[in-house]
Order: C-alpha cells, then structure tokens, then sequence
C-alpha cells in the first residue's frame, strides 16, 4: 500500500550519493527545513554517520546505484514507507581520472557509464511510477557544465553527462501532466570530485555547504512548468 504524500512533515526527498559532497550536503539542509529525506549511498560508514547525525525521522540506506535489483528493493522499501517522492534528486555520479580518452581503461570508462547513466536510469525505473500514479513530482538529474560543453581529459565524464541532458529530457517528454524532469547542472562546488580535476584551485568555489543554502530552495521551487528545461542553480 502507498502512502499519501504530502503532510505536516514536509516532503518526501530522495537523494542518491547522499554520503558526502552535494549529497550530504542536500541531506542535512533539507532535513534542518523538515523535510523527510531518504537517500542511498555506497558507503556503509558513511551512511551510518549519517543516520547517527541526522536522527529516525529519515532513511539511510547503503545501495550501489549500478544494481537494479538493490535499487528496486531500496525503491519498495522506501515508498511502502514514506509514499511516492516529491523530489527525487539524482545526484550519484562519478568521474575518471584526468587522462586522454585512449588512456582510460575499459574498466574506468564503464565505472562511470554504469554509475552516471545506467544508475540513473535504475532509480528512474523503480521510484517514477509511484510519482506516476500521483501526477506528482519532480525528477532532478544532475547534469554538469560538462554536460553542455566539454574538457579534455575528462571524455567519459562528459559523455555521461551530456547524455544526462538528453535522457532526461526525452523522459520529461513522456511524464504525464503533472510532473517534471529536469536536467540540473549544479555549477562548479569544491566537492572531492573537483579536487581531483582542478587540483588545489578547487579551493576557490564555494563549499557544499555554502551551495545547498541557495540550491535548495531553487530545488524546492521546481514544478510541472519547469518540465524538460536544462537548468543551472542560482
């Protein structure tokens, strides 16, 4: 049985990579608002250190993204408990290590194809047609800078994403009214993932902190009007 959604709780968010970076970031910033938040990451300690830091009104659950059947059974435990998702923020991703295309060995390259495209696309398959059910909800994949232009030594990175931009939007095209699919690029945040492209000039952007304080409400203001447009936080 599905639950209602909607009530004095606030909404329903689900987060993927919830663990560390934007993730955790999204998690405790929509949480401190009251918001129900239940997220997933690969990460056992992590996500321990999360429960403990964040309490029992939300759920934490250690899930690799790249396997379906984790996902659905993540995905049918969560909305048995908490309803269909208001916003269900697909934030999971990883990125190779900088190297020209040939240099990246098969095993890297289908890390981040598995994880960035087919991870998304696992948690689309089994917590949308609940949304579905309701006409409700909004779908967030994060996308990237390097989902609408491109760098060198970062090919898979930005195949992935750029096929992000357009997965989602094909799927915003098949959405009943009601709901939306967003393709959302979160700008450049001193997150582990920059670090390991820019080095100690990542030092220059913003913390994930700092990001999720303008992130979230942009986040919590999309709606059925926003379907299928590529948008950049604030």
């Amino acid at each position: 049985m599905i639950m209602a959604r909607g009530n004095a709780a606030g909404k329903v968010v689900v987060v993927t990579g919830v663990a560390r970076g934007l993730g955790r970031a999204l998690a405790e910033g929509f949480a401190a608002e009251g918001h129900r938040v239940v997220g997933c990451s690969r990460s056992e300690k992590k996500v321990a250190e999360l429960e403990k830091a964040l309490g029992q009104s939300h759920s934490f659950s250690v899930v690799d993204v790249t396997d379906d059947d984790a996902v659905r059974d993540w995905a049918s435990a969560a909305i048995q408990e908490y309803g269909a998702p208001d916003l269900l923020l697909n934030n999971a991703a990883v990125i190779n290590k900088n190297k020209f295309l040939w240099d990246v060995s098969a095993e890297e390259f289908d890390e981040v194809i598995d994880t960035n495209i087919k991870g998304v696309t696992n948690v689309i398959r089994h917590f949308l047609p609940a949304m579905a059910r309701t006409q409700s909800g909004v779908i967030v994949n994060f996308s990237s800078g390097w989902g609408r232009s491109a760098s060198p030594e970062v090919a898979p990175y930005c195949a992935s994403k750029w096929a992000i931009e357009g997965l989602t939007q094909s799927l915003a095209q098949e959405l009943p009214e009601g709901m939306a699919a967003v393709p959302f690029n979160p700008g450049i945040i001193n997150t582990q993932m920059l670090r390991s492209c820019f080095g100690p000039s990542a030092a220059d952007f913003p913390s994930p902190k700092e990001w999720a304080e303008t992130a979230i409400p942009f986040l919590l203001g999309l709606g059925p009007q926003h379907n299928g447009q590529s948008l950049t936080a604030p």
